[in-house]
């Protein structure tokens, strides 16, 4: 079988064929740390580590590389509003993204690169750009200019008055071309800075993650992925720093984009006070709900969030897990590769999450009718295979079922102190980090602090 992904820069579905088959490239943007994750952020994290478990099955090693951008000016913005240190603010919410993300059951990817950590691997791409005559320096600014690559556009098909337009570009003396964008900032005495040829100053948005995907992934990968709203200008002008610091290399073969996000009908704002926190969903339900309600569409088409959207989609799951819970006194077993066919074909045809759902329900009926019990066997082992492919069906289904809303509610609130603590410790704020460990000892917890992040279990 084989694995067909819309690509962006095409406008066409293609057949994936790595570069290299034992070793495939995959990054896709991830959050700016300044806040809590909001649905809309959780989409493109949940479809891509669908391809991320897709790949996985189908070639040799694949490396997928999710960013934080810990550097911008909204989280100057967010540390003076709480009158917080930026270093305090960033490890905040990258330990609350990662709580989130995981209780939606997103793998960690391989790498989790973050921008503040890959500064010499910037300045040293803003140079390389400047030698080849494609950036130039101006007022403490270093700057990407436009017309040296003609190409420039191809990705959101857009013309130059539009692309102006559409990003906002800011309008100073010292650009040669009005779409000229930053590579490098100067930074003022209260905000971050780093020493550099052009003086102290701060990476441009767009040039974190080409600089980080040249020093983790190569001159050149297999797919990069992210919302729709990035493809214009942040990938557009990706692909021209990528290819143009390489003297022309593909920098992305395949260039995959998520649909936006609607609540109730509605575009997701501040202003309609309709912008829902995955963390406080998860005080509504369980994360496995939360995800299967996000696979709910194709991952290219828009997605409204309702109230009864999530509530069908506890009730499609409540359905899988029973049906896992009829089978439960089965043996488990090997899967037949033949019961996975059509569940798998529905997810390589461009990741089409509504037929591949519909083909588990399909699935789970026939496990339903089967009479023999190697057939229950094998329909139950194709149950767990196929949700495993989306992220689904691998827990216990009495424990499942054993769930209660206080419950939820009760292990949201301690993941949320953990976190917390966890966050206080990196910023070395004991005080703080003690008051909450002695408020989850209260609740009967105890938390164990690991290289990798804390753990907790409950004591009583």
């Amino acid at each position: 079988m084989t694995l067909y992904l819309t690509n962006t820069l095409t406008r066409a579905k293609e057949a994936f064929v790595p570069a290299n088959p034992d070793y495939v490239t995959m990054y896709v943007c991830g959050p700016t740390v300044y806040n809590f994750a909001h649905i809309g952020n959780a989409r493109p994290a949940v479809v891509f580590d669908v391809l991320y478990r897709l790949l996985k099955r189908s070639f040799g090693r694949v490396v997928y590389a999710r960013n934080f951008t810990d550097v911008d000016d909204k989280i100057n913005a967010a540390a003076t509003e709480m009158g917080q240190p930026i270093s305090v603010v960033t490890e905040r919410y990258i330990q609350a993204y990662r709580a989130d993300m995981a209780s939606l059951g997103v793998l960690t990817p391989d790498l989790e690169p973050r921008v503040t950590k890959h500064i010499p691997e910037i300045i040293g791409m803003v140079e390389q750009l400047i030698t080849r005559g494609h950036a130039y320096a101006a007022e403490g600014h270093v700057l990407f200019h436009v017309p040296s690559y003609s190409a420039y556009g191809a990705l959101s098909g857009r013309h130059r008055d539009e692309m102006i337009a559409g990003a906002r570009v800011e309008v100073a003396p010292y650009k040669r071309d009005p779409a000229d964008f930053v590579l490098w900032k100067p930074s003022t005495p209260d905000q971050p800075g780093w020493e550099s040829p052009w003086g102290r100053g701060r990476p441009g948005w767009h040039i974190e993650c080409s600089a980080m995907i040249e020093q983790h992934l190569g001159e050149s990968i297999d797919i990069h992925g992210g919302g729709q709203d990035l493809i214009f200008p942040h990938h557009e002008n990706e692909i021209a720093q990528g290819t143009c610091a390489h003297d022309g290399k593909t920098y992305c073969r395949y260039w995959v984009h998520n649909g936006f996000i609607t609540v109730e009908g509605r575009k997701m704002s501040k202003s309609l006070g309709n912008v829902l926190l995955v963390h406080d969903l998860l005080d509504e339900a369980p994360g496995e709900v939360i995800r299967f309600a996000l696979l709910g569409a194709h991952y290219r088409q828009p997605l409204d969030w309702s109230t009864d959207g999530l509530a069908q989609a506890k009730r499609g799951l409540d359905r899988l897990y029973g049906v896992l819970r009829e089978l439960d006194e089965v043996t488990d077993t090997d899967c037949p590769p033949d019961l996975m066919d059509k569940f798998v074909t529905a997810l390589e045809d461009d990741l089409n999450f509504p037929r591949a759902i519909a083909e588990l329900f399909q699935t789970a009926k026939a496990a339903r009718q089967a009479t023999t019990t190697a057939d229950r066997a094998a329909y139950k082992a194709a149950l767990r295979d196929a949700g495993a492919l989306l992220g689904l069906l691998q827990e216990d289904p009495a424990a499942w079922f054993g769930q209660s809303t206080e419950e939820n509610q009760d292990t949201a609130k301690i993941q949320r102190l953990v976190e917390a603590r966890w966050a206080a410790r990196s910023a070395r704020d004991f005080a703080t980090a003690d008051r909450i460990r002695d408020e989850l000892a209260a609740l009967g917890v105890e938390v164990q602090d690991r290289t990798d992040g804390p753990a907790w279990k409950r004591t009583g």
